[in-house]
C-alpha cells in the first residue's frame, strides 16, 4: 500500500502510518499472510461507523431544524448505508489501496459495495485515533457534508412522490411547484418554493437548493392535506 500517496491524495499525514494500512487491511490478506503480523480493519471499522454516525448525526442537527427526528432517522440512515460509504470510496478512489487476499482481488473485491463501505468506516475510525474528532469533521465537511447539502439523499424523504400518490386519488387534480424566492450569497442561497395543486397554493418550504425546497414545500402540503 502506498501510505504516502494516499496522504497527499487527502492532504492529511498521519502519526501512525501502521494504523492507516491498518484500515485498509481486509481479513482474507490477513488470511494469506499470517507469518506475518497484520490486523484487519474490522474493529477499525466498528470504530469509525459509531464515528460517522455522530458526525452525520450532528450535522443534520444543526443543519436540519425543521425536520423531525422520524425524518432525521430516515435521513441519516440513507447517508451511512452500505452503498452511499461504498459511493464515497470509490470517489476517493480507496480500493486502489486495499490490502486484499489473492482471491477476492481476482474475484472484483477492490469494487465490491461491501468492502468499500466498510474501508471508509475503518478510515474514518483510524482518522478518529491518529487525529481526533475534529480533523474527522473536517474530512465529512470536504467529502461527505457538501453531498447532504446538495440534496444527494434527498430520496430517503421522497415528500413529492407521496403528494403525488395523495393528489392522483382525485384524477383531475393538478401540481406545479414554483420558486417563488431566493436570497442570501451564491455560497448559501435559501430557496422558497410553494406547491400548487389544482391553482391553489398549498404548500411552502425553505431550503439550500430548489430540490430541498419543494421537498419541503410538498411535505408541508402533505401535513396539511392529511390532517
Amino acid at each position: 500500500m502506498n501510505v504516502t500517496q494516499l496522504e497527499r491524495q487527502l492532504g492529511i499525514t498521519f502519526n501512525d502510518h501502521e494504523l492507516l494500512t491498518q484500515a485498509f487491511t481486509h481479513s482474507s490478506y490477513v488470511n494469506e499472510h499470517r507469518d506475518q503480523s497484520f490486523s484487519d480493519n474490522e474493529r477499525l471499522e466498528f470504530l469509525g461507523d459509531a464515528v460517522l454516525e455522530l458526525g452525520v448525526s450532528q450535522y443534520l442537527y444543526r443543519q436540519k431544524e425543521r425536520l423531525a427526528e422520524g425524518d432525521l432517522t430516515k435521513l441519516r440512515a440513507s447517508i451511512v448505508c452500505e452503498p452511499s460509504l461504498a459511493e464515497f470510496s470509490r470517489e476517493l478512489n480507496f480500493g486502489d489501496y486495499l490490502l486484499l487476499g489473492r482471491g477476492e482481488d481476482q474475484t472484483g473485491g477492490r469494487e465490491r459495495p461491501a468492502i468499500l463501505a466498510d474501508v471508509f468506516e475503518a478510515f474514518l475510525g483510524a482518522l478518529y485515533l491518529d487525529q481526533g474528532y475534529d480533523v474527522v469533521i473536517q474530512f465529512l465537511k470536504q467529502y461527505v457534508y457538501p453531498k447532504i447539502t446538495t440534496g444527494a439523499f434527498s430520496h430517503a424523504m421522497d415528500y413529492k412522490s407521496k403528494l403525488q400518490e395523495h393528489v392522483q386519488q382525485h384524477r383531475n387534480h393538478s401540481i406545479d411547484y414554483v420558486i417563488v424566492d431566493e436570497k442570501g450569497p451564491s455560497h448559501d442561497k435559501e430557496f422558497i418554493a410553494h406547491v400548487i395543486i389544482n391553482g391553489d397554493m398549498s404548500g411552502e418550504g425553505i431550503g439550500h437548493t430548489k430540490k430541498e425546497a419543494e421537498q419541503r414545500a410538498a411535505k408541508h402540503a402533505l401535513d396539511t392535506l392529511e390532517h
